[in-house]
């Protein structure tokens, strides 16, 4: 439940946690739930709950095209900031969520925070800025892999990117293989600290579907995700297994969802956005399919593997950290439907091991929450006493 809170500023020792001084953390990120529901937002909200129940103090610094506004949602103290309009930047082939930024800055000296910690690099400047001004630490949190194609998209992000790097005190990446991108892009050495599952949330939630049941759950209408690329194989699937099912994530954009429908009504739009309901159609998947490019981690594989479920995804990226083993699935290389749809069938056949769910449940335990939120808080503390 949100409730309206009177106030920015709030105390960086107010509570303690575990015996130690509570740290106060600004979390930025450009967007945030409802506006916009991807794995950047997930990471965010789950590891903000868990630094809430061990007694620190989070909050979330945003923006939405709205009047400003202050809530509390679930524990978490939230300011939303106006975001000028966007899209004649955009146009232009501008970084993206620029407006913000300057907002952002002046919520974090407002503030008491001990820490800063930005998601993406428009807010990256106003977190380096702030460490600039204040001598506190800051850190970038890079969520996806910096390879040259993508640092050059749009116009200012190199810029950007290199300015946010130097100028935060601390950068992490979700995987191994983001680590490596960014020493070879941009000479500079990240933290690896993989995203958190609720293992507690996302656990064995439904009945298995009797037909075979694939689920993606990205969004399909971002182009990396390659839906395309999904339907064509699964219409290979179907020639030996006719009576296999894909369930897709419904778009939040309701005529995209109507164009999608009649292009494809052989295909399943199912509304997900609740947490529970997620869970409950990765467990009654038979197969969880994540067929995207340049994907640092594949939450939504970790997610799915906790609820038992084996995946298919592309040995493109950091997906292949956690998809590792043939005991949880399977990758497949390159962009033809024949490569996926092969990989698919071939993990169709895991659930014929009773083994199959505990060997992604243990596989995704590995990701836990807790693992997540130690990792960062060893991070803060490091940072703090130096």
């Amino acid at each position: 439940m949100a409730t309206i809170v009177p106030t920015e500023r709030q105390g960086p020792h107010a509570a303690r946690a575990g015996g130690e001084h509570a740290i106060a953390v600004a979390l930025l990120s450009p967007c945030f739930w409802p506006e916009v529901r991807r794995g950047s937002e997930r990471f965010i909200r789950e590891l903000a709950s868990d630094l809430l129940a061990r007694g620190h103090r989070p909050r979330l610094v945003t923006s939405h095209p709205g009047r400003p506004r202050r809530t509390v949602e679930d524990g978490l103290a939230i300011t939303r900031h106006w975001r000028p309009p966007t899209a004649p930047l955009e146009r232009r082939r501008f970084e993206l969520y620029l407006t913000h930024a300057p907002f952002s800055y002046l919520s974090l000296r407002a503030g008491s925070d001990d820490i800063a910690q930005a998601l993406f690099v428009s807010d990256a400047q106003a977190a380096a800025r702030w460490s600039a001004v204040t001598g506190r630490p800051s850190i970038y949190s890079y969520m996806g892999i910096p390879d040259r194609a993508g640092l050059i998209d749009r116009r200012l992000r190199l810029r950007l990117t290199r300015r946010a790097v130097r100028g935060c005190t601390a950068v992490t990446v979700l995987s191994q293989t983001a680590a490596e991108a960014f020493w070879r892009s941009l000479g500079v050495e990240a933290r690896v600290i993989h995203p958190g599952v609720d293992v507690g949330a996302f656990r064995p939630a439904a009945e298995r579907s009797q037909a075979p049941m694939l689920f993606f759950g990205g969004d399909l209408a971002e182009p990396r995700k390659r839906v395309d690329l999904l339907v064509g194989a699964f219409a290979r699937v179907r020639r030996e297994r006719p009576d296999a099912r894909l369930v897709l994530s419904r778009p939040r954009d309701r005529a995209a969802a109507a164009r999608f429908a009649t292009r494809h009504p052989e295909i399943e739009l199912r509304d997900v956005d609740d947490r529970d309901a997620l869970a409950r159609a990765y467990s009654e998947a038979w197969l969880s399919v994540l067929p995207s490019i340049g994907e640092a981690f594949g939450l939504v594989l970790a997610e799915a593997m906790a609820c038992g479920t084996p995946v298919v995804a592309s040995s493109n990226g950091g997906m292949r950290e956690v998809a590792d083993r043939d005991e949880v699935g399977r990758l497949f290389d390159g962009d033809s439907p024949e490569a996926l749809a092969t990989a698919i069938l071939e993990a169709l056949e895991l659930l014929q091991d009773p083994g199959t769910p505990g060997a992604c449940r243990a596989r995704a335990q590995e990701f836990s929450l807790e693992r997540c939120t130690e990792r960062h808080l060893e991070l803060y503390r490091e940072l703090l006493s130096t």
